[in-house]
C-alpha cells in the first residue's frame, strides 16, 4: 500500500489514512500478525517511526496528524484540547439533509456507560435523487455534506448523522443497510463515506498558518463524477 504523504517537517508528518487501516494496533490486538497499522506502514514504507496525535475511526479515510518524536505530541494535542484546529470533515448522508444544522448530542464515550457533550456543525453541499428504488421507496435521495466537528467524541460524526436520520452510507454501524447495499450493489462503492479532509492550525513550533486538504479517495471520485458533483468548487 502506498501513502500519500500531505505535509512534512522535523516535527511532524500529516498523511492521508485511507478507508480500513486501523492507525495503531490495541495492546495485545488479536489481529496484529493479520494487517499492518497505519504506524507500521509509515515505518515500513518511509523508514520511521511516529507517534499519532489524535484519533481517525479504521473505517473513516483522510488526514491524521503523527508527531516525529514523543515529545512533539502534547504541542500538538494541545492545538485539539484548546480548540485552535478546524477539521473538516466530508460525508455521503441518507436523504435530503438540511442546508445547515447544528447537533449538539451527547455521545458515549469509549465509557460506553458514560455521555459526553459533543457539537457538530453541518452544512449540506449538493444532493441527488436517483432513479434506483430502495424500500420502501421507488427512488432513493443522497446529499454531499461538510462536517465541522466542534468536540472530538468517538463515533462522534456518525452517531450525530444518524440522531438527525441521515446515515451516513457505508457505516455498518449506524446506517442504513438497505442504501449500503444498493451502493455496493450498482456501484460497487463499499466503504464508509466519511472523509476527514482538512486541517486547519498554527503550527505550534514554526507559528506558521498551516491549510492541509487530504485528496478524495477512489471511489469518492468515481461517485463525484457518477452523480456530476462539482467537488472541486465545492469542497
Amino acid at each position: 500500500m502506498s501513502l500519500e504523504i500531505i505535509f512534512e517537517d522535523e516535527y511532524i508528518i500529516c498523511v492521508n489514512k485511507p478507508n480500513n487501516v486501523l492507525v495503531h494496533h490495541a495492546f495485545l490486538s488479536r489481529n496484529v500478525g493479520d494487517e499492518d497499522s497505519l504506524l507500521q506502514l509509515i515505518e515500513k514504507e518511509f523508514g520511521i517511526k511516529v507517534y499519532p496525535v489524535h484519533r481517525l475511526d479504521r473505517k473513516t479515510s483522510g488526514l491524521i496528524l503523527l508527531a516525529k518524536e514523543k515529545e512533539y505530541v502534547s504541542k500538538f494535542q494541545e492545538l485539539f484540547t484548546t480548540k485552535q484546529i478546524q477539521k473538516t470533515y466530508f460525508g455521503v448522508v441518507r436523504g435530503f439533509s438540511p442546508e445547515t444544522k447544528t447537533i449538539d448530542s451527547p455521545v458515549k464515550g469509549r465509557d460506553a456507560n458514560v455521555h459526553k457533550e459533543a457539537l457538530t456543525y453541518l452544512r449540506t453541499l449538493a444532493n441527488i435523487t436517483l432513479d434506483i428504488p430502495v424500500k420502501p421507496y421507488d427512488s432513493s435521495r443522497y446529499s454531499l455534506v461538510e462536517f465541522l466537528p466542534q468536540t472530538g467524541r468517538m463515533h462522534q460524526l456518525r452517531v450525530h448523522s444518524n440522531k438527525i436520520s441521515h446515515p451516513l452510507i457505508g457505516d455498518a454501524k449506524y446506517g442504513d443497510k438497505n442504501h449500503d447495499t444498493m451502493f455496493a450493489e450498482n456501484f460497487g462503492w463499499k466503504n464508509l463515506f466519511l472523509h476527514a479532509g482538512k486541517l486547519e492550525f498554527i503550527h505550534p513550533f514554526s507559528s506558521e498558518k498551516k491549510i492541509l486538504k487530504g485528496t478524495f479517495p477512489k471511489d469518492w471520485i468515481e461517485m463525484f463524477e457518477e452523480f456530476n458533483w462539482n467537488w472541486k468548487e465545492l469542497t
